[in-house]
């Protein structure tokens, strides 16, 4: 499958981050957006067949298949963002600042909620026929877990405060092995291989994904789970996102880095 040492792979990480700084703002939204939909589609076409067949590692198998396609087009995910352009900053690539890497985490988190919350809005309208009905088992599935991982967080407190957030840090700790594992290869098998891994992974162990939980708690709500917008922001949102950029950019964004792009810069001034 032709597989590309890290030692190979690790400056592509940083050349990619450089890349979505300078990236335009209608392209990085366009692309945020179409990521965020894909991923809720994925999202919701898991629990569904978890649901329907009772068998929740069936669904986690099958999820990464979302994930697989927005990374083929270059869609682009704030996971992905969190792990990749702050390694332009600390390569001192010219032009990247502080202010360019929260414009970009803050428009691509923008597209991919838009895009999250169209697919909530959309999937909601069809499980009800036009908000019509109650959704069946598939939308009381969706409130449940909207409100246990909202206030059932919020009954431990500052403790569960902390585990979503630590949640978060293992989740795109396997997003960005994803991520990152997709360059080692240049067939789109083997791309597609590692990415899978780590995905069902998350997925299946219950990690938190700031980009999935922006369709599904508006969707959990729009089908009648009892939280609030507020208990969403405060108890979920906010933690998995601070979760998701400590675990993607110190567990895999600035390991690989110091161990292989630093390393091998250092090699190469010791040859000469």
């Amino acid at each position: 499958m032709a597989y590309i040492e890290p030692s190979e792979f690790a400056t592509k990480m940083v050349d990619a981050g450089e890349q979505k700084i300078y990236m335009s703002t209608k392209d990085t939204l366009i692309r945020a957006y179409m990521a965020g939909a894909i991923l809720a589609l994925a999202a919701v076409f898991a629990i569904t067949v978890a649901t329907q067949t009772g068998n929740a590692l069936l669904g986690a198998l099958l999820f990464p298949v979302g994930f697989i396609m927005l990374y083929l087009m270059k869609f682009d995910l704030l996971t992905g963002v969190f792990t990749l352009v702050p390694l332009a900053w600390i390569d001192k690539r010219p032009g990247v600042t502080i202010k360019e890497i929260l414009r970009n985490w803050g428009l691509v988190a923008l597209g991919n909620f838009g895009g999250a919350f169209t697919v909530a809005v959309m999937m909601a309208f069809i499980f009800t026929y036009g908000f019509n009905t109650d959704g069946g088992a598939i939308a009381a599935k969706v409130a449940s877990i909207g409100e246990a991982r909202t206030v059932g967080y919020s009954a431990y407190g500052l403790d569960g405060w902390l585990t979503v957030f630590i949640r978060g840090m293992l989740c795109n700790w396997m997003v960005s092995m994803g991520v990152v594992g997709a360059m080692i290869s240049t067939s789109v098998s083997g791309k597609w291989l590692a990415m899978w891994m780590p995905i069902m992974l998350f997925f299946y162990m219950g990690f938190e994904h700031s980009i999935v939980n922006m369709f599904l708690f508006p969707f959990s709500l729009i089908m009648g789970g009892n939280f609030t917008i507020s208990d969403y922001l405060l108890w979920n949102e906010l933690p998995v996102a601070l979760g998701n950029l400590v675990g993607g950019l110190l567990f895999v964004g600035l390991a690989i880095y110091y161990t292989h792009v630093k390393t091998g810069s250092k090699r190469t001034l010791d040859r000469k």
